[in-house]
C-alpha cells in the first residue's frame, strides 16, 4: 500500500475515528493499533495519531526508533503531513507523540486547534485518521473527542473501568448531543460476557443520560495480545487465527458503513459538534 499519496482536487475530508477511554490499562492503544491494520487490510488509506499528548506510547508499542514525531508539528518546525512516517509492517502510516512531555499535554489553545484543524484536512492522504486519545478527560481529550466523526469507547469489566466509561460518554454527550458514540468491551471473558458488560453501561447511559450508545463490538480476553505487546509487533500479522483479532476485524464493516462515512453527512455533524464545545 502506498503512503502519503498525491492530493486529490476532489478529496473529501479525512474521517476522523477517536478512540478513548476513561482509565489506563484498558488496552487502548493495541486497540488502535489493531483496528489501523484491520482498516489498512481492508482497502484504507489510514493514519495512526498518537494523541495521548503526554504519554505517547504508540511507537513503543511497536518498537520504532525515535524520529519526527508531534513535537516537531506543535513548534513549527514540520507541517503535519510530513511528519507521519509508514509503518509497512501493518500498511498504515503513523504520528508519534512524545512520550513523557508533559509539555504536548497543556499546549496553547491556538496552537492545539491548528493541529487539529491539520488533522481534519488529511483527507487528500487519508481515507480515515484514528485518534489513540489519552486516557481520562482533560480539555484536550475532550476537543479531540468533540471534532471526531465516531468516539469508540473502550471499557472492560472492572467497575472502575465501566464508571470511567460513563463519564466519557456522559461528558461526549454534552459537548456533541447525539454524535455517533459507540461502546468496545475489552478483555471480555466471552462474548456473552462482554455483552453483559455492555449491558450494564448502556442501561446506566439510558436511565441518567436518555441516551444508548450502540455496541460497536466485544473483544474477548486472549493471552496472544500480550505476547504480541511484549514482542512489539501486530497481532494480526503474528496471530492471524486469534479471537481478538477476529474480533477486531468484525467491527470493520460496520465502521466503514457507507451512510455513517457519507463525507457530507460528516462534515455538518462535525462543524455542529464543534460550534457546541467551548474550553
Amino acid at each position: 500500500m502506498s503512503h502519503a499519496s498525491p492530493a486529490r482536487p476532489d478529496s473529501a475530508p479525512a474521517r476522523l475515528i477517536a478512540i478513548a477511554s476513561g482509565k489506563g490499562g484498558v488496552g487502548k492503544t493495541w486497540f488502535a493499533i489493531t483496528l489501523a491494520h484491520a482498516l489498512s487490510r481492508a482497502g484504507r488509506r489510514v493514519l495512526l495519531f498518537d494523541g495521548d499528548l503526554g504519554l505517547a506510547n504508540v511507537d513503543i508499542q511497536l518498537g520504532l526508533l525515535p524520529g519526527s514525531d508531534l513535537s516537531l508539528v506543535v513548534s513549527g518546525s514540520l507541517p503535519l503531513a510530513a511528519a507521519a512516517r509508514p509503518y509497512p509492517p501493518g500498511g498504515f502510516d503513523i504520528l508519534p507523540g512524545r512520550s513523557g512531555s508533559g509539555a504536548l499535554a497543556a499546549l496553547p489553545p491556538t496552537t492545539f486547534e491548528r493541529v487539529l484543524a491539520a488533522l481534519i484536512g488529511l483527507g487528500d492522504r487519508y481515507d480515515i485518521v484514528l485518534l489513540d486519545l489519552g486516557a481520562g478527560l482533560d480539555r484536550s481529550t475532550r476537543r479531540m473527542a468533540a471534532s471526531a466523526d465516531t468516539l469508540l469507547v473502550l471499557a472492560t469489566e472492572e467497575p472502575a473501568s465501566l464508571t470511567d466509561a460513563y463519564a466519557v460518554l456522559k461528558l461526549n454527550a454534552a459537548d456533541r448531543g447525539t454524535a455517533d458514540a459507540r461502546v468496545v468491551i475489552n478483555q471480555a471473558p466471552s462474548r456473552a460476557a462482554g455483552e453483559r458488560t455492555y449491558a450494564t453501561l448502556a442501561g446506566a447511559c439510558r436511565n441518567f443520560l436518555g441516551l444508548e450508545p450502540p455496541l460497536a463490538g466485544v473483544i474477548r480476553r486472549d493471552e496472544r495480545v500480550r505476547e504480541a505487546i511484549r514482542r512489539q509487533c501486530l497481532l494480526l500479522t503474528r496471530h492471524p487465527n486469534s479471537q481478538a483479532g477476529a474480533d477486531v476485524e468484525a467491527m470493520v464493516p460496520a465502521l466503514l458503513d457507507p451512510i455513517a462515512a457519507d463525507p457530507e453527512s460528516r462534515a455538518g455533524r462535525r462543524a455542529a459538534s464543534v460550534a457546541s464545545v467551548s474550553f
